[in-house]
């Protein structure tokens, strides 16, 4: 396990596996089916339950044991407006002071990307594991280079929690997606190479507002579609 432990392993498995949608938003997280699932026991993994309610991806229920976050509109312009701020921030520092080495790595994880098809073969609408591996790292080395832990640590969270938006987005018809993403990517890398700080600050707020507004219409989308079957249910409860 190398020092980690069963309830930290568990943690990162249940995230990962919230985050591609393996366990769906809104729904129950019973401990002897997860506990079945990853074959663990009950004991470590109400710990990385709680863990996951620290972080936001998981709801504590008062005794009725947990449930995965809901996706909503107003949760994914929350989390990108805050996103926005703190890793642009987290950019302009790192352009500022980062040196060589963090500037040769940002060309070496934005070169890995480019090398991974974003989408598997065959299968539009599911998103490359790997390529979202390589994605995340990516991101995560453009602010390697800022002096702030806690901007980097904050940084990672709303990292993940976009995540989950993220995988939705390709339910979106391809033909919708009118957007280069691997375009927006390589031009945040020439703007840090650059060392243009405020044009690289714009370019990835833009990439981050670019990827909710795709999600938040396919969002809209499916609560207008489902807002006629839950009127159905109210007025058949109410004898209508």
């Amino acid at each position: 396990m190398g020092g980690r432990t069963w309830a930290s392993i568990l943690e990162q498995t249940v995230r990962e596996d919230i985050i591609n949608g393996e366990l769906p938003a809104g729904s129950k997280l019973r401990l002897k089916e997860l506990a079945e699932r990853y074959q663990a026991g009950v004991i470590p993994l109400r710990e990385a339950l709680s863990r996951l309610c620290a972080t936001g991806f998981v709801l504590a229920i008062d005794q009725k044991g947990f449930r995965v976050a809901e996706l909503s509109p107003d949760e994914l312009l929350d989390i990108t407006r805050v996103r926005q701020q703190i890793e642009t921030s987290a950019l302009r520092d790192a352009i500022e002071t980062g040196d060589i080495a963090w500037e040769g790595e940002v060309i070496a994880a934005h070169y890995r990307l480019t090398r991974i098809p974003m989408v598997l073969h065959g299968q539009d609408g599911v998103l490359n594991p790997v390529w979202e591996e390589a994605h995340a790292t990516f991101h995560e080395v453009l602010i390697a280079g800022c002096k702030s832990p806690w901007m980097r640590r904050f940084s990672t969270v709303l990292r993940d929690q976009t995540a989950r938006y993220r995988v939705i987005s390709l339910a979106v018809p391809k033909a919708e997606r009118s957007r280069d993403v691997a375009a927006e990517h390589e031009a945040i890398v020439n703007a840090i190479v650059d060392r243009d700080a405020n044009k690289a600050c714009r370019l990835l707020s833009d990439h981050f507002q670019a990827t909710a507004n795709l999600v938040l219409k396919f969002l809209q989308q499916q609560i207008a579609k489902s807002a006629p079957a839950r009127k159905r249910s109210a007025s058949a409860e109410l004898g209508v």
